[in-house]
């Protein structure tokens, strides 16, 4: 083994991180053994054209390697006061899931899109960063009717402030790990997945309706590319307002939207299941 890379050793062993410069890019994760069994929901329009969608559950069982966990927009603060304090009872429950996912060999990668200047010298984010270029598969075709919700007003349901940036970083209850990723940017999320052979990326984190369906790194695109989402629906919100179609409970609002996801998109699972099924 070279110096410089006993070096590095080292200072993982003793906790410390090291910072990578140039274009090198920082070890990957060990690969995991072992298997995850996934308890998924899914809905089915059994009898075609009928509108009516059954509740559908199974189970799979792939290898552990090929899952990475992906946090969505879990930011420190939100513009909207609702949103903020429901992120932060959020990460509270998501927290333990990601250190057990961590710990049997999963990869964990963290997307609070917009602060990546906080996480610049890290080598999380540059791990991420520096995957290796690759060619990206014609993106697939899938259509999907309107949101089952109306979240025009931008989906605050605590008195308005004016729309601003208030996120810097990452809400700090959630930790970084030695091995994790952190990254805002699709392209450069779907070059590390690809490296390290990743084909199922359990979705967790906010607005189901808006930055979980819609950003470069997350379902709709993610899907469109091949790799196989899932949502933990425990572990997300959404962004809504009950003075808004179709006048339901905030959480009503986020359960519809889950739904939809299932019916167009990719299957949900609950953490607990989650936990439950590695190995």
């Amino acid at each position: 083994m070279k110096a410089s890379a006993s070096v590095v050793l080292l200072l993982f062993a003793l906790g410390s991180s090291p910072v990578f410069g140039g274009d090198v890019q920082p070890p990957l994760r060990p690969r995991p053994e072992g298997s995850i069994k996934l308890k998924l929901r899914t809905r089915v329009e059994t009898f075609k054209g009928s509108g009516v969608w059954d509740e559908v559950t199974m189970m799979k069982e792939v290898p552990v390697a090929e899952v990475a966990i992906i946090i969505c927009d879990m930011w420190d603060k939100h513009w909207c006061d609702g949103a903020t304090e429901r992120c932060g009872a959020l990460a509270n429950k998501m927290a333990p899931v990601i250190r057990a996912g961590r710990a049997k060999g999963i990869q964990i990668i963290h997307a609070p899109s917009e602060t990546m200047n906080f996480y610049k010298d890290t080598p999380q984010r540059r791990r991420v960063m520096l995957a290796p270029p690759g060619e990206f598969p014609k993106p697939l075709e899938v259509s999907e009717p309107p949101l089952p919700i109306d979240d025009s007003d931008g989906g605050c349901d605590t008195p308005q402030k004016p729309w601003y940036r208030a996120w810097t970083r990452e809400n700090a209850k959630l930790d970084i790990g030695e091995f994790d990723g952190i990254s805002d940017n699709g392209e450069e999320v779907y070059r590390f997945l690809r490296q390290l052979g990743v084909k199922y990326l359990i979705v967790m984190g906010v607005h189901t309706n808006m930055c979980v369906l819609n950003r470069s790194f997350a379902i709709r695109q993610m899907t469109r590319w091949g790799i196989h989402c899932m949502l933990a629906r425990d572990l997300t919100d959404t962004m809504y307002n009950p003075a808004l179609r179709p006048f339901v409970r905030h959480d009503q609002g986020t359960e519809l939207v889950v739904e939809h996801i299932e019916k167009y998109w990719c299957p949900s699972l609950l953490s607990g299941d989650l936990v439950a099924g590695l190995p």
